[in-house]
């Protein structure tokens, strides 16, 4: 099920395209007569899917699609429902950011149809990107498994020197005229440690 805006400012067109979306089993969040209302709807509630028809007061529905591209909210599917039909206007569309295009007359049966198009290539291209999202993860965890392993040996060497004189001067091991050089080694290793600390803390997650 989807959310969808309608925009169309013939209101016969626009009772038909919302009944089709109702009866496919979505859910018309917005369905309005001219292109302000319908990209203030979609600022309000940035759903998958938005049809627009092409021309329509204060904002066209190409103007609509160039605004919703350009914005930083979700990458909805965009139809553009309109009665113009040359290949032309169909390039246009899509350079607009249009994902598909029907020419009017629209009847409830291609619409219908068209509609399960969308929701289908809306699953899709959920699946990949959430496969997109999965690969980065692995990638990122793989690249941490590698830094671990690397910065456990930059930690393990500083560390094994501040214990090993830390035991010696707690033992009474350590001449008096060589503690000032042994205490100077422990800060040193200590030093180095914390360096490593830092740069684990600026590893980012992707």
């Amino acid at each position: 099920m989807m959310d969808v805006i309608i925009a169309d400012d013939d209101p016969t067109m626009l009772a038909i395209l919302r009944a089709v979306v109702e009866q496919s089993g979505h859910t018309v969040v917005a369905a309005v007569r001219d292109g302000q209302a319908a990209w203030d709807a979609y600022e309000q509630n940035p759903v998958p899917l938005v049809v627009l028809d092409w021309e329509m007061p204060k904002l066209d529905g190409l103007g609509i699609c160039r605004r919703i591209r350009a914005s930083a909210n979700a990458d909805p599917f965009l139809l553009v429902v309109t009665g113009r039909k040359t290949r032309e206007d169909l390039l246009k569309a899509l350079d607009a950011g249009a994902d598909d295009y029907m020419s009017k007359p629209v009847t409830p049966d291609e619409f219908a149809a068209r509609l399960r198009i969308v929701e289908r290539r809306i699953q899709i291209t959920g699946a990949r990107k959430q496969a997109e999202l999965e690969l980065r993860r692995a990638r990122y965890l793989a690249g941490i498994g590698e830094t671990s392993l690397a910065l456990q040996h930059e930690i393990n060497n500083p560390l094994a020197a501040m214990l090993s004189h830390a035991a010696l001067l707690e033992a009474g091991m350590v001449e008096d005229d060589e503690k000032e050089e042994a205490l100077a080694t422990i800060v040193q290793q200590a030093r180095r440690i914390g360096d490593v600390v830092k740069r684990l803390r600026q590893i980012d997650q992707p």
